[in-house]
């Protein structure tokens, strides 16, 4: 009984135990659902060995919608926790779980495998590629970040989730202060996300600078990959930096080794250096392929070219440098002197100015265009004022003097989530329902989809900007009650009822899907926006070559010329096509890395070595392996086409 103590949760609640029994029925039923209808071969052969990124797209898709609820659950009980004073729904030591949960599941397992699914689907179709540079190392950053989230949220029901809050400061998170596994679960799950990530950063920077079409220069690739490229480019800068302060802070709890400890020459403040050094090129790694999205968006349905493409691009570049120039006005109030806080506050209001461009170039693309308010748009048009107000609190924020006023109250956390929710969730919303019918083939529905907006918008404002002034009035963030004295019930408890308008928007999201693949028409056209770049050039779903023949690129749109000029945009031949093979190795190794994380959590050091072994052994046998593909004859392309085609016509 002594070995099984250490999984045990140290703080159980009611909750936790029906969330244990939620979990065994869910599995059960996918065991038996799979099982019963004959699905295990079906998902090893198209799913769990895919190489193919349209289909990983999709993953992270799934993934992303469910790890959305699971944080939005932390989020309502928090809000319902801090609704009125004194209140005893979850006592400190859950409620500081919670806060911790929510923001990492919503930063690392939420916001950017949404980011990474849009990516993977959208951007080699952009670029008229057949694939990613390395389809493998696709597949595995997939399967890492999924295991990584998996091992994340089994926390609460295994050994207890961590307590130190999303930034995991020490002390705080060393054991003398965290003295369960939680915090060791948060060390582990994100380092094997976070390589999975970093896969995907040198990934997709070598697609779009060497698989383009011919004819595509830099200066002529659709804004949406051009925030690709820069996001995976900060990516492959930040990613390190995080996996280092991760295992130096792993070492710290399971060896002792003192880095960031506060004694013994250690070092706490190492810690948020090097967390906010990866921390703060984090936000442009979520909100630089939101801007993308909105530049497509508003360009396909202002049905107008996007206004100042050259200085758009400029503005993504130049954010790009500052987002590493900011780090330090995370901790303004922790002692660097005048001169350190003088600098990095000059930075961090600088960083407004190429954001500015961006809003004001979408405006005047919008100006004299007829804008057709579609879901997508409506999202992209509520994006620009809500933002705007993230925007100029943040400067506000950025004064290093005030700031000692708003530091650590509910004023910055008012501040983050209208810049994130709009800069994230709104354009992964609008840019999953413009992409919708070339990833699935049908539409999403335009009146359910609208009334979700409405909840959502609403819903958001209400939730977040009474905290502006309660945090203005000295309510401070992580404060799990508070006395009816200070006067903050009633702005709290108008929180809490937007957080559950806000709950309904995205619950009404979940039935337009279910309602739309019931009920929508499979009559629609591969381009039914009528939008201007390649991927709508190719049919709806999209064949797994992606395109017939190579397209060939002599404009900036060179999809919207091809149909309103006539100007050509393929090669007049078929040629066979090189494909890459499916793979199970990317899942096994991720099951491995799965059960090394798991063991280190535990101190299990046999299973841990094992693991370790059999991570370098599936590296070894990749090493020796002869896989080079195979080809889609001239054939069987033209054999799908005709099919496609045939489809299109009835569709018609």
């Amino acid at each position: 009984m002594e070995y099984f103590d250490r999984f045990a949760i140290p703080h159980p609640s009611p909750a936790i135990y029906a969330s244990m029994v939620a979990i065994g029925l869910t599995m059960i039923a996918i065991l038996f659902g799979l099982t019963y209808f004959k699905k295990w071969g079906y998902l090893w052969r198209e799913w769990l060995t895919t190489v193919d990124h349209k289909k990983i797209g999709i993953m992270y898709l799934i993934a992303a919608l469910i790890m959305l609820f699971r944080g939005g659950v932390d989020a309502i009980m928090m809000r319902a926790q801090t609704a009125v004073p004194d209140n005893k729904l979850l006592d400190a030591q859950h409620y500081n779980e919670v806060f911790t949960t929510h923001g990492v599941v919503m930063i690392i397992f939420m916001a950017m495998p949404f980011i990474y699914a849009l990516m993977n689907f959208v951007v080699p179709l952009q670029i008229g590629a057949r694939d990613v540079a390395f389809p493998r190392l696709n597949a595995l950053s997939f399967w890492l970040f999924f295991m990584g989230a998996m091992l994340f949220n089994i926390s609460f029901v295994v050994g207890g989730s961590p307590d130190a809050g999303w930034t995991s400061y020490f002390p705080l998170a060393g054991n003398d202060f965290s003295q369960s596994v939680g915090t060791n679960y948060y060390m582990l799950a994100i380092q094997i996300a976070g390589i999975g990530t970093l896969i995907s950063g040198i990934n997709f920077t070598t697609t779009i600078l060497k698989m383009r079409v011919p004819g595509m220069k830099l200066m002529k690739m659709p804004m949406f990959t051009w925030t690709a490229l820069i996001t995976n480019a900060i990516v492959v800068f930040a990613f390190p930096v995080l996996t280092i302060a991760l295992l130096l802070g792993t070492m710290d709890r399971l060896f002792g080794t003192n880095i960031f400890t506060m004694t013994n020459g250690g070092m706490d403040m190492l810690w948020a250096n090097l967390f906010w050094i990866w921390g703060h090129p984090e936000v442009y790694i979520l909100i630089l392929p939101a801007f993308g999205i909105y530049s497509e968006i508003i360009s396909t349905f202002s049905r107008r070219n996007l206004y100042g493409y050259k200085s758009m691009v400029a503005s993504i570049v130049i954010i790009s440098f500052f987002s590493f120039l900011v780090w330090t006005h995370h901790f303004f109030t922790m002692g660097q002197g005048p001169l350190t806080n003088s600098i990095f506050s000059i930075t961090t209001m600088a960083i407004a100015v190429p954001t500015g461009i961006k809003i004001f170039n979408w405006l005047l693309t919008m100006r004299k265009g007829k804008i057709e308010f579609t879901v997508p748009m409506l999202y992209t048009i509520g994006f620009i004022p809500i933002f705007t107000i993230g925007g100029v609190t943040g400067v506000m924020l950025g004064m290093a003097s005030a700031d000692y006023q708003y530091h650590n109250t509910m004023f910055l956390v008012a501040h983050f989530h209208y810049t994130i929710i709009p800069g994230v969730v709104f354009a992964m919303i609008a840019g999953l329902t413009y992409w919708w019918p070339k990833i699935f083939g049908f539409m999403l529905s335009e009146r359910i989809g609208k009334w979700a907006f409405w909840f959502i918008a609403i819903g958001f404002n209400v939730t977040f900007f009474p905290m502006f002034f309660t945090g203005l009035d000295g309510q401070a963030r992580r404060m799990y009650t508070y006395s009816e004295a200070s006067g903050y019930g009633a702005l709290n408890l108008l929180s809490f009822a937007g957080a559950i308008v806000l709950a309904i928007g995205f619950a009404l999201i979940v039935y337009n899907i279910y309602h739309s693949i019931r009920y929508a028409s499979r009559n629609i056209s591969s381009d039914p926006w009528d939008a201007r770049t390649l991927e709508w050039a190719t049919h709806s779903p999209v064949p797994s070559y992606n395109f017939a023949k190579t397209p060939q690129v002599n404009s900036i749109e060179a999809f919207w010329d091809h149909k309103k000029k006539g100007q050509p945009l393929f090669k007049d031949e078929i040629e066979k096509i090189h494909m890459p093979n499916n793979s199970g190795m990317p899942f096994i190794m991720s099951c491995i890395f799965f059960v090394w994380g798991f063991s280190l959590i535990f101190n299990m050091w046999l299973p841990a070595i094992l693991a370790t072994i059999g991570i370098f052994a599936c590296l070894a046998y990749r090493s020796f392996e002869k896989d080079h593909g195979h080809y889609i004859s001239v054939q069987e392309v033209e054999d799908t086409e005709k099919d496609c085609e045939v489809r299109a016509d009835e569709n018609r």
